[in-house]
Formats: structure tokens, C-alpha cells, sequence
């Protein structure tokens, strides 16, 4: 093939690569939204909406699999182009799993049918541990829309939020079993949604991470929070 027309086939192949993996982030993105919503009101109807888009994201994620694999046999990209095509390729899982943990916290949604009203309660810190998955789903999904490692270069400080939220919540339903106040079953069940966000969260920092060596060719090192504490204390 001719080098132009070689070099033009490439550049298709991106632009359909970026295509599906701007469909991917959305329906992920989508997935984990609707996923807290439902929980939050005991939509059922809503949960069930998650089942489909995750499956919609598998299968998404298969034909991108299938495209990086074209590119890299067919075309054999370098340097940037290479990169993008390896990170996309590893993001997709990252994708697929954040909806996959949106299904598990809609299937939990299903087995609160019936609740009463005392379910938001028990929720406690959940929601504002919710809240901030979401935007780090959201931030990372952006960067690398936009191609931008600066604005993920800090996620892990986010994380550790995350991080400190999915602890308060296990010790708050600890207690609340305890004393009686709430039964094991549904403890169980909110310890369950706490575990599904903070893996969410790690997720997206492997989206960030990736996204900086995508768009810069850096590899950011893993730092532990008590390490990050230690290298930021006088």
C-alpha cells in the first residue's frame, strides 16, 4: 500500500477508534450515574436500565478490541499513535469494569425492593462517597476526550478521599449492626456499595494514569496515601 494511502488508512482507523471510545466513556459514565440514582430512590426500573448498558458496554468494548488489533497488525503504528492505541485498549477494561460495578450496585438496588423510608439513612456516607466517584469518573473520561494529562496528574489525591469515605462507611454500618439499628442482611448489602465505588474509584485512576502516558509518554509511579502524606509533611 502506498504511503499515503497508508498513513490515511491509519488515520481512519483512529477516528474510529476515538468514535467508539467516546461511546464507551459515555455509556460507562452512564451506567455508574444511573446505578447511585437508583439506589438513592430504590428505582428498580432504573437498575434494570443499568443491566442494559452494561451489556451495551461489553459489546462495545469487544469491536474496540477488535480495532486495536487491526491497527496494530495492518498498520503497524508508532510513537503516539501506537499509544493511543495500547492505552485505548487497556482503558476499555477500566470502562467495562466500572460498568460492571454499576450493575452489581443496581443488582443490590433490586434486592432493597420494598425498603422503607429509613434506607436513606442507613445510606449515610454513601452518597457523598458516590458523588465523589462520579467526578472522578467524569474528569478522567474528559482528559482523555481531550487528550489533557493535566487534569488528572492529582487523581489519587481524589482517591484517598474515596479511600477514607469507604472506611467510615464500613465502621458506620459496623455499628449500626451492632446496636441492632440495622439488620445484617442490608449492613451487608451497604458495606457491599461502598466495596463497588472505592474499586470504581481505582479504576478511574488507572483511566488518569493511562491517560498521562498517552498524551505525554510518562509512566506515574503508584504512591501509597501514607507515603504521599510522608513526602508532604515538613
Amino acid at each position: 500500500m502506498p504511503q499515503q494511502a497508508e498513513r490515511k488508512a491509519l488515520a481512519k482507523g483512529l477516528k474510529q477508534l476515538n468514535e467508539n471510545m467516546v461511546t464507551l466513556a459515555e455509556l460507562s459514565e452512564l451506567a455508574i450515574r444511573k446505578a447511585v440514582d437508583s439506589l438513592t430512590r430504590l428505582d428498580t426500573a432504573g437498575a434494570e436500565e443499568v443491566f442494559v448498558l452494561d451489556q451495551e458496554v461489553y459489546g462495545l468494548q469487544l469491536e474496540i478490541e477488535k480495532t486495536c488489533g487491526d491497527l496494530i497488525a495492518l498498520h503497524a503504528p508508532v510513537a503516539k499513535d501506537l499509544r493511543t492505541v495500547t492505552t485505548s485498549l487497556k482503558i476499555t477494561t477500566d470502562l467495562d469494569r466500572i460498568a460492571r460495578y454499576a450493575k452489581d450496585i443496581a443488582e443490590i438496588t433490586i434486592q432493597f425492593r420494598g425498603r422503607g423510608p429509613d434506607h436513606f439513612r442507613n445510606l449515610g456516607r454513601i452518597p457523598r462517597m458516590a458523588e465523589l466517584t462520579i467526578e472522578m469518573v467524569d474528569t478522567v473520561t474528559q482528559a482523555f476526550l481531550d487528550r489533557n494529562a493535566d487534569s488528572v496528574r492529582d487523581i489519587e489525591v481524589v482517591d484517598d478521599d474515596v479511600d477514607l469515605l469507604h472506611d467510615e462507611v464500613f465502621h458506620d454500618v459496623v455499628g449500626y449492626m451492632k446496636d441492632g439499628s440495622l439488620e445484617i442482611e442490608a449492613g451487608a448489602r451497604y458495606i457491599l456499595v461502598s466495596r463497588y465505588l472505592e474499586r470504581i474509584a481505582d479504576h478511574a485512576v488507572n483511566i488518569g494514569q493511562r491517560v498521562v502516558y498517552m498524551v505525554t509518554g510518562e509512566r506515574v509511579p503508584r504512591i501509597r496515601a501514607a507515603e504521599r502524606a510522608r513526602q508532604e509533611s515538613p
